[in-house]
């Protein structure tokens, strides 16, 4: 069985993907933010909610991103997360590009230390 990572899971298209890969056979780890509590309406409404193995984890961190990696043995990661609010966006550019920009390369990173035949996918 192979295992797909998504990060920004919560969203619409986080929802499909996950239920998608899931009638394919896949195990799924889902990311959420450490900071926020889980908002799973859009995985209550397609019925998978308890088929998701939920992380929290900060993908700012490096480390985390290592661990969850190798503990689940991931064999694809679906990067759907991102600061995508315009208005949020306005009022906070630095923090916007930080996210936006700096998560993506720490996955990228930490398949390249782990495991580089890991199949990537940036939203």
């Amino acid at each position: 069985m192979k295992t797909a990572m998504i990060t920004g899971i919560t969203g619409q298209d986080g929802a499909y993907l996950a239920n998608f890969l899931l009638n394919k056979g896949y195990a799924i780890i889902g990311i959420i933010r450490n900071n926020s509590s889980i908002n799973i309406k859009n995985l209550k409404y397609l019925g998978i909610n308890n088929k998701i193995n939920f992380m929290k984890i900060d993908l700012l961190n490096s480390s985390h991103i290592v661990r969850i990696i190798e503990k689940n043995k991931i064999d694809e990661i679906y990067n759907l997360a991102a600061q995508s609010s315009v208005g949020l966006s306005f009022k906070q550019p630095v923090e916007t590009l930080e996210f936006n920009i700096i998560s993506t390369v720490k996955l990228l990173e930490a398949i390249r230390i782990t495991n580089p035949k890991i199949k990537y996918y940036q939203a």
